[in-house]
């Protein structure tokens, strides 16, 4: 299983390979990570809306994953 995060990935999809990414995630303002929206909306979508930088959060979810168990 490839557990590379991409940016046109959704929460959902993220949670669902570790859900240690849940406090990166809420670190870059994704509060509601069980809304409808996480399951649907990509990353670069979520990070517009809450003003953040998807190329950083992508970055920090798959060096959490390379070191994740």
């Amino acid at each position: 299983m490839d557990n590379t995060v991409s940016k046109d990935m959704s929460i959902g999809q993220v949670l669902n390979i570790h859900r240690g990414t849940a406090r990166i995630l809420m670190e870059f303002g994704m509060h509601c990570l069980g809304c409808p929206h996480s399951q649907m909306e990509s990353l670069a979508d979520a990070c517009a809306v809450h003003g953040s930088n998807v190329d950083e959060l992508v970055h920090q979810l798959n060096e959490f994953l390379a070191t994740a168990e």
